[in-house]
């Protein structure tokens, strides 16, 4: 506590008493047979990350106030005196008792018509406020971490101040006793990503004004962006079998994600093929049968690195394009009724581990890969190659392995011919600014920087960009900007001209 503005932070350092007060509360509400209390359950989970108490106070008014009665009853009872005492005791007794309650019972939630979108479409945001008491608030203000500013920014709620992409969404009302308030917000995001949003801040005091409570929750949700997903026509691919021919004999080759069945065991079966389950049940080994297949099952490999060292750095855009052809391409195999599947040598932000969706067919199955492709970051585990050589020995036989890379080297080309030379279907997909080598056998595609669709794709994300640009960014770009020409060679100074932004 500082003597000097009254403060107070509750820290987690602090957290384990309170939250051991708080389940000792709730047990002793449950053994009465009452409803626990918002406050305490949120305390109880360690959802409260600081406290903050501020007064204008001043602690002198209490010795004041004794004073007042004091030299009102010297002085023969003054009225005066006495009740000018008694009112500063009753104002501070009645200021203190309000802001130990003003959050009590108070909830904040959000709810979202969306949490899995593509960028550019809106999700509607429903901010639900509620007031569990009879007591009545007069200023109760929320302050809400946001990635990027609401649509209705300044009509319903405030935007405060922007630092490093984070925005507060401060939303200001008075509420009765037992009511109910609901708001509105459209949020837009104009990139692939997750996008966290929380944690929000209570606030709010007594009726008089003099002391006021901040109270910061733990309250965070998550909003996943999809990368942009093309048709493939559209990144140049053919229409029809795109990655190589499907007419092989079906009954080469079986497809180990769909089971038809089970039969005896034979010695002549692999070990793996064994279905223990059912082993178990008719007391004898039993073997797993397949459906035959051919071209069924479509893994990409995407490759994050975008130059071909890493101590080079990366390419944000060329990233951002390998991320929505793998997407692309696992959306073609799913709309075909493929087994898809995805192998990343990137990670998702503060993890080590290569990216895995092993194939399968599931109806979640696109969904979970577009999730991982959204969490993918720049970061490369490990080179592609290596990626190539521990998983395709652990894929179906008859799948169809897709590597797409921004740049291509003599590694992974000699990686796929392996590859093919062992039979396995393999294709290249390169985003690399000139052409790939021609490999023998197998389907090479270049994406060019300048195709169609990543044009349409630049310049809805310029728009996007402008529509969200921040206030400091608008400032910004009303500056003129000044630009230096080359000397005449003269020694005279060179000229400066001045453009507007």
């Amino acid at each position: 506590m500082i003597d000097g503005s009254h403060l107070i932070i509750v820290e987690r350092g602090e957290e384990s008493e309170s939250q051991k007060d708080a389940r000792r509360r709730l047990v002793r509400q449950v053994l009465r047979g009452s409803v626990p209390t918002f406050e305490d359950l949120v305390l109880s989970r360690g959802m409260v990350l600081k406290e903050r108490h501020n007064s204008i106070f001043s602690e002198a008014w209490i010795p004041l106030a004794f004073l007042f009665l004091i030299i009102g009853l010297i002085a023969g009872r003054h009225v005066g005196l006495l009740a000018l005492g008694a009112v500063l005791l009753l104002i501070y007794a009645v200021s203190v008792w309000w802001k130990d309650n003003a959050l009590a019972g108070v909830s904040y939630r959000r709810s979202f018509d969306h949490t899995r979108v593509f960028p550019g479409e809106p999700v509607s945001m429903t901010v639900h406020i509620q007031n569990h008491k009879p007591l009545p608030l007069t200023g109760l203000r929320f302050d809400d971490r946001l990635p990027l500013a609401p649509l209705e920014a300044g009509e319903t709620g405030n935007i405060i101040g922007e630092t490093h992409g984070k925005y507060n969404l401060q939303n200001v009302l008075a509420i009765g006793g037992n009511a109910y308030a609901r708001r509105t917000f459209t949020l837009t995001f104009p990139r692939r990503g997750f996008y966290t949003l929380g944690p929000v801040t209570y606030r709010s005091g007594d009726i008089f004004t003099l002391f006021t409570i901040e109270r910061q929750y733990d309250d965070t949700r998550r909003i996943v962006v999809f990368p942009r997903i093309w048709p493939l026509e559209e990144l140049g691919f053919p229409a029809k079998e795109p990655f190589g021919e499907l007419n092989v004999q079906r009954s080469l080759f079986t497809d180990p994600i769909r089971t038809q069945g089970i039969r005896d065991y034979h010695p002549r079966d692999r070990f793996r093929d064994v279905h223990w389950k059912a082993s178990a049940r008719r007391g004898s080994l039993q073997t797993k049968v397949y459906d035959p297949s051919t071209g069924m099952t479509l893994v990409v490999f995407l490759n994050v690195a975008t130059m071909r060292r890493h101590w080079m750095g990366f390419s944000p855009e060329q990233l951002e394009r390998a991320i929505s052809v793998a997407g692309s391409i696992a959306n073609y195999g799913a709309e075909q009724k493929w087994g898809i599947g995805l192998y990343v040598n990137g990670s998702v932000p503060r993890s080590d581990q290569p990216i895995r969706v092993p194939p399968g067919r599931s109806p979640d199955q696109l969904a979970h890969i577009l999730e991982a492709l959204a969490a993918t970051t720049e970061f490369a585990t490990g080179s592609i190659e290596k990626l190539l050589n521990q998983e395709s020995p652990r894929l179906p036989w008859p799948a169809t392995l897709v590597l797409v890379t921004a740049h291509v080297s003599e590694e992974m080309a000699a990686v796929l011919l392996r590859l093919k030379e062992a039979g396995r279907r393999v294709a290249l997909v390169s985003l690399a600014d000139e052409p790939p080598p021609t490999l023998q056998g197998i389907p090479v595609y270049h994406i060019p920087p300048d195709a169609a669709a990543f044009a349409s794709q630049d310049e809805a994300e310029r728009e996007g960009t402008a529509a969200q640009r921040t206030p400091t960014e608008a400032s910004l770009a009303t500056i003129p900007a000044t630009t230096v020409e080359a000397g005449n060679g003269d020694g005279s100074s060179p000229q400066t001209s001045k453009d507007d932004a």
